[in-house]
């Protein structure tokens, strides 16, 4: 008989508050990018992000292989210049809550991609999860009474599609150090949104001098909190608890958006969201859920992983 089952060890009080704070600042930082893009533009505020965190990390993370310096600038364009540009835009222009739920489909578009392109085909009960995740976005966008607007909305559903291709590639390409990709692919992302920001936008330099200090707050929160606070927490966690146990919890994000959009940017509650959400919520839920690993260690998951689906921000 095979007894090399994982043994599941309980999270400690201290690794479940970590767990439910990290999606709180992910989820809130919807709300805070918004305000943030009220001063700044929004190619401009997600260059100045990148740099911000580049320069807080690369002291720390010591120089990529010479294996890793292409892999990283490829993942770069998708995780960092398309994803976070397209997002950026889209959130500016469009409802918190909304986004937050549309943000979700970078899961299944993963799924979607790692079938043709790294062999891992989806079973049957993934496939109805996808289409679950994809049928409570299409809920959420078609809401007449929202005031949901089609065009951002696609933005950040595209943003998502970015994002899985940068998964797939950290997936094809890896194992990476987190903290090190996180690092080098903030500077590598840095003069691809800086010179399209310099093509298509204005005033960033008149930003720079106008901006509030509600605005300027909003920048240091997406650096220290949503980015190295977020990440640093996440990380901790995925290194010493089961993934299967953290993994959830992530699913709050969308969550706590929806709430601090309707709390501080007084967005409308509808019954289409709320469906919507949870729909997509549950198609999540079915495309990560799996049974228990077979291994033959009880030891957590290394750390050295791809993002996690549910934080791109």
């Amino acid at each position: 008989m095979d007894h090399s089952v994982v043994k599941e060890i309980p999270m400690s009080p201290t690794q479940i508050a970590c767990a439910v704070l990290v999606p709180l600042l992910w989820g809130v930082q919807f709300v805070v990018i918004k305000l943030g893009l009220t001063a700044f533009p929004p190619l401009f505020f997600v260059g100045l992000r990148f740099a911000a965190v580049a320069a807080i990390l690369l002291p720390f993370v010591g120089r990529p292989t010479r294996r890793e310096v292409i892999p990283m600038m490829a993942i770069s364009v998708f995780f960092g210049g398309l994803n976070f540009s397209l997002f950026f835009v889209g959130l500016g222009q469009g409802l918190a809550s909304v986004s937050a739920v549309a943000n979700q489909l970078s899961t299944p578009f993963t799924v979607l991609l790692a079938w043709p392109l790294l062999g891992e085909r989806p079973s049957a009960r993934v496939v109805i999860g996808v289409a679950l995740a994809f049928g409570g976005v299409a809920l959420t966008v078609t809401e007449p009474s929202a005031a949901v607007k089609l065009a951002p909305t696609l933005l950040v559903i595209a943003a998502g599609f970015a994002w899985a291709v940068g998964s797939v590639l950290t997936k094809r390409y890896g194992p990476f150090d987190p903290l090190r990709l996180m690092a080098w692919m903030s500077l590598f992302t840095v003069p691809q949104v800086m010179a399209t920001s310099l093509v298509i936008e204005h005033g960033q330099l008149t930003s720079l001098r106008t901006a509030s200090l509600t605005a300027w707050s909003a920048f240091a929160y997406t650096v220290l909190f949503g980015a190295v606070a977020g990440w640093g927490l996440w990380f901790w966690l995925i290194a010493r608890c089961s993934m299967t146990r953290v993994a959830p919890f992530a699913l709050l994000q969308t969550v706590f958006a929806i709430a601090a959009g309707i709390l501080f940017l007084h967005e409308p509650l509808t019954p289409a969201l709320v469906a919507g959400a949870v729909l997509c919520i549950a198609g999540i839920t079915i495309t990560q859920s799996r049974s228990l690993p077979r291994l033959d260690t009880a030891t957590a998951p290394s750390a050295a992983v791809a993002p996690c689906p549910e934080e791109r921000l």
